[in-house]
């Protein structure tokens, strides 16, 4: 993704937030036209995600517990963890793009 002010930003900071999104959003016109909405809807399906993988990571060894080899049930809980760093590194990731897209701007501080 280009960084904000870069010529075509917007344009691959829109792109990333869609591949974030079930594909049924790139349907929605009032999406496509104002990226700062995509950006929440992004947030709130990412928020989601996290959610739903965090609760199978706790409830996955009760619930499956007879129905898995052990083996199964390690490599389980390793996909919920792997799968939480991941929404967890796109949600910050969102929360950059949105407040990019709402006009803010980083500045670094020594």
């Amino acid at each position: 993704m280009a960084p904000p002010g870069a010529p075509g930003w917007e344009r691959t900071a829109v792109a990333w937030l869609y591949d974030l999104v079930p594909p049924d959003y790139r349907s929605h016109e009032v999406l496509r036209r104002y990226p700062v909405l995509l950006a929440r809807f992004a947030a709130d399906h990412v928020e989601a995600g996290l959610e739903a993988a965090r609760a199978g990571w706790r409830t996955v060894r009760v619930e499956l517990a007879d129905q898995l080899p052990a083996d199964a049930m390690e490599a389980a809980i390793s996909a919920y963890e792997r799968e939480g760093a991941r929404l967890g590194r796109a949600a910050r990731g969102v929360e950059v793009v949105a407040a990019a897209l709402r006009g803010e701007r980083w500045v670094p501080r020594l």
